[in-house]
């Protein structure tokens, strides 16, 4: 499989991107849920910016909050409170801190009335930053849905959420769910829903606009001249010739027509339950797949500390870690801050390849 940011496919065309350099603006950083362990990782992953040489980034929150939890995590570290212009230079020093003018006062692992305004008024700044041009892309830190939505908030997630902030002329943008890591990369056509109402919305239309997508932005934003896609089918062994369901046939196929018909290298339907072993895995450079778990399992068996959730389909750049809340390891210091590390290095390397 091409490997985008390391090496291409030697049926590529893209240069690599690792010697790249990354991007000059720093990143705009969301606080996620106050109670969970995004501050946490937040500041495990500055401590590290050196050792790892990190692309620069400010975190949108409240100074407050992330002084606190530095303090319960017994970690030695300087905030600074500064604007997104001087978020880059402070950065070799201080934690650059911007604020939203939410406070954020839960502790961890207790979502308290707080938590809601100050993660959504943190996502909705970053997304103002990114396309006024004073950041290279959001990355963001995991919300914790139920907490949102006793607030009153009405999207399936983060993902959607994005997509009306995008909106243009009251044109809203189809997103696109991309798990990437070095060793696979997933997108699910139907994302947020039950596998009940999953069937119901699976088109021929949602499955060509979505690989369309995936096809455009792995060569604009991952360097890969000729992306290679492998299409899912839905049921046991892609459906058996109709016989173990029809989808495949009446949906899927002629979705692939179609696509192929745009020059695009979809093939497909593939049974799922053959598409992730490693030697398959070479063979594409990103699976497409019917609904949410028949893509997700596959990449968090094999990439679980390091997979990145990208969202495609966005006038901007979006990265986020592949994991939730953990509210029960929040204030420990045992949380694991590879994926946002993995999620900061994407997000900024993209960024220098579409600048």
């Amino acid at each position: 499989m091409a490997k985008p940011f390391s090496e291409p496919s030697t049926e590529s065309a893209a240069k690599p991107l690792a010697t790249k350099p990354l991007a000059a603006k720093p990143l705009a950083l969301t606080l996620g849920e106050p109670a969970g362990i995004g501050p946490d990782i937040t500041i495990a992953a500055w401590l590290r910016r050196g050792e790892l040489n990190l692309p620069a980034f400010y975190l949108l929150g409240d100074e407050a909050l992330i002084a606190r939890r530095a303090k319960a995590l017994g970690a030695d570290i300087r905030i600074a409170a500064v604007g997104p212009s001087e978020a880059g230079s402070a950065f070799t020093d201080a934690l650059p801190v911007v604020a939203t003018g939410e406070r954020a006062t839960a502790e961890p692992g207790k979502p308290d009335s707080s938590s809601a305004p100050a993660a959504l008024a943190s996502i909705r700044q970053a997304v103002l930053d990114v396309r006024a041009g004073r950041a290279g892309a959001v990355v963001t830190n995991p919300i914790a849905k139920s907490v949102l939505y006793r607030a009153g908030f009405r999207h399936p997630g983060h993902t959607e959420f994005l997509a009306e902030l995008a909106a243009e002329n009251g044109c809203v943008p189809q997103p696109v769910m991309m798990l990437w890591s070095p060793q696979l990369a997933v997108v699910p056509v139907t994302i947020h829903v039950s596998l009940r109402d999953a069937l119901g919305e699976l088109t021929s239309e949602l499955i060509v606009s979505t690989v369309r997508i995936v096809a455009t932005e792995l060569k604009s934003r991952f360097g890969i001249a000729r992306p290679r896609i492998a299409v899912s089918g839905l049921n046991p062994h892609a459906g058996e010739d109709g016989s173990l369901g029809h989808e495949e046939q009446t949906v899927i196929v002629p979705a692939l027509k179609a696509l192929r018909n745009d020059g695009i290298e979809a093939r497909g339907p593939l049974p799922a339950d053959t598409m992730f072993h490693e030697a398959a895995r070479r063979t594409y450079d990103c699976a497409v797949c019917m609904y949410h778990d028949q893509a997700l399992i596959p990449i968090k068996t094999v990439a679980f500390d390091d997979a990145v959730n990208v969202t495609l389909g966005l006038p901007f750049i979006r990265t986020s870690p592949d994991h939730g809340t953990a509210f029960d390891i929040a204030g420990t210091g045992k949380a694991n801050p590879a994926s946002l590390i993995a999620a900061l290095r994407l997000a900024s390397r993209m960024a220098a390849a579409t600048s």
